[in-house]
């Protein structure tokens, strides 16, 4: 019986029938501000918390005091700690791209995963990562050698991929191939301000929930809410082939 890796995030381990399947390389993509680095940090804050597991957070984007003060801005205020004390390894983007060598500061992560054991890992984002290779076949041959790097090491990992669209793309890109799963974050606008979303689109190997729930980011971090969305991106039943099962895989329907 398969030990699913816990998110930490209430309502959306139900979605996932658990949590992740161990060792999976799962795909978190929205357009800026819905909440992927906010779950990335929250994903690796309980993993540490809660489970007593070790994780690294790389950052293309972002230096180690913006990524503390996101964490203490939503509650988790023993990130700091975790980090002093080795439990969560932050490489910010000072580390990877300060010195302008791609390879040199890849090595450095990938050394650091044959020196120490980890089990949680959140790259944010790979929407930068991908810039480093000029070509399609360089990208797909690296990243594919990338996550199963990362799946050797016994990592379960969160790569955030950044788009510019509302609503997820309706093409599938080469990221939604050499991955093993899709969680999206959504948000629209109100007149009041925004409503957050959460779609489970695909999960290779579980029964997932494909439908689309709300929720929202306050102190502790991100809840995901039980009752589905007043819209909903899925065409047919959710008994349909393809949205469960032992390779669950949805689109969106417009």
């Amino acid at each position: 019986m398969v030990t699913f890796v816990k998110t930490g995030v209430d309502g959306l381990d139900a979605l996932l029938g658990g949590g992740f399947r161990p060792q999976s390389a799962v795909l978190v993509s929205g357009n800026p501000g819905t909440g992927k680095s906010i779950f990335g940090i929250q994903y690796l804050y309980y993993g540490a918390i809660e489970e007593g597991q070790r994780g690294i957070y790389v950052s293309f984007e972002e230096d180690k005091d913006d990524i503390r003060q996101a964490a203490e801005s939503i509650g988790l205020d023993e990130w700091g700690d975790l980090v002093d004390d080795g439990e969560i390894t932050v490489y910010d983007k000072r580390e990877m791209l300060g010195n302008s060598n791609f390879s040199a500061a890849l090595d450095k992560l990938l050394d650091a995963l044959e020196e120490d054991s980890y089990e949680r890992l959140v790259l944010d984002s790979l929407s930068m990562f991908q810039l480093f290779f000029e070509d399609e076949q360089e990208e797909r041959t690296y990243l594919l050698k990338f996550t199963d790097i990362l799946k050797d090491h016994g990592l379960t990992s969160l790569l955030i991929n950044e788009q510019g669209a509302v609503f997820p793309k309706t093409e599938v890109g080469l990221e939604n191939f050499l991955t093993d799963g899709n969680v999206y974050f959504i948000q629209t606008p109100t007149e009041s301000g925004v409503n957050r979303y959460v779609w489970v689109a695909k999960m290779r190997k579980q029964d997932i929930d494909t439908d689309i729930y709300p929720m929202e980011i306050g102190d502790g971090g991100i809840t995901v809410h039980e009752q589905a969305g007043g819209f909903s991106m899925m065409g047919g039943e959710r008994d349909v082939p393809g949205t469960s099962g032992s390779d669950s895989e949805a689109g969106p329907s417009f």
